[in-house]
């Protein structure tokens, strides 16, 4: 855990029986908004005064977003619900895909504004749910919630996607990512980003996204192709082919530039290439 979420002597979290260090924190953050926005009162208040968890916090703000007519904001509230008691990996995603966004977005200054107001985020944790449904046989409840945050959020992730956490999606506006696509655990992805087919392919036929990688905005990866760990791809490059591990790759098409610069790319979000290339 970084600097920013290290939390030393946070206080206990009324009706948890446990120290959560960073629903702690994130109380506090919002008892302070209360003070200087009381125009926000009912709103923090019902976002996050009102749960005894970091997780419930994070359903009941995702779920208030995706509300539609056509399927309240209770419903999707419940199918987190479930889920959350079935598997509680769900638990470890969210924390570990907060705390990513709170360590590589310097915009980002407290732990409540991804859970209050970054649609990466929450176009995010709207994909795990959808996941799980598909994966359970509800096909349309899952192509729904992949449509309606699509339309919320400018963020198109379908649900058969395999996502790992501790994965940032910066702006997330126009972030295209593909059916067979597979991201493995601590991946920053800039905005308009697409992990899409050839368009010539069937069956396997999206990016594989290893551990570590920066995709920096704009970046085009098309095609059943290997981005190796901690690779770096810059922005506005179109990626046709695979890319090898610790590398930085460049242009249309890409082509290898240089090393990726530092042992976690993902996490130092550096994407100046002068002092990479060979």
């Amino acid at each position: 855990m970084s600097v920013k979420t290290t939390l030393p002597g946070a206080d206990n979290v009324v009706g948890l029986g446990r120290v959560d260090p960073i629903f702690a924190r994130m109380r506090r953050e919002a008892e302070d908004v209360l003070r200087r926005e009381p125009d926000l009162s009912g709103f923090i208040l019902a976002s996050i005064l009102h749960h005894e968890t970091l997780e419930a916090a994070i359903i009941h703000r995702v779920a208030a977003r995706l509300h539609h007519a056509d399927m309240p904001g209770d419903t999707i509230r419940h199918a987190y619900l479930d889920l959350l008691a079935r598997d509680p990996g769900l638990s470890a995603a969210f924390r570990a895909d907060l705390v990513a966004v709170v360590d590589r977005d310097p915009a980002c200054t407290r732990a409540l504004e991804p859970v209050l107001y970054f649609k990466g985020f929450h176009a995010l944790q709207t994909y795990r749910l959808a996941h799980d449904l598909l994966k359970s046989g509800r096909r349309d409840l899952a192509l729904w919630l992949q449509s309606r945050s699509s339309e919320v959020f400018q963020c198109d992730i379908n649900p058969a996607a395999v996502i790992g956490k501790g994965v940032f999606m910066d702006h997330a506006t126009g972030i295209v990512v593909g059916q067979t696509c597979v991201i493995e655990d601590d991946v920053s992805i800039l905005q308009n980003v697409t992990l899409g087919g050839t368009g010539k392919e069937t069956g396997d036929r999206h990016p594989k996204i290893r551990h570590g990688v920066l995709i920096g905005a704009g970046a085009k990866v098309l095609g059943n192709i290997e981005i190796g760990h901690c690779a770096r791809i810059a922005s506005g490059s179109v990626v046709l082919a695979a890319v090898p591990a610790n590398t930085t790759v460049a242009g249309v098409p890409a082509r290898v530039v240089g090393t990726a610069g530092c042992a976690e790319p993902a996490r130092s979000m550096d994407q100046i290439l002068a002092d990479k290339l060979v």
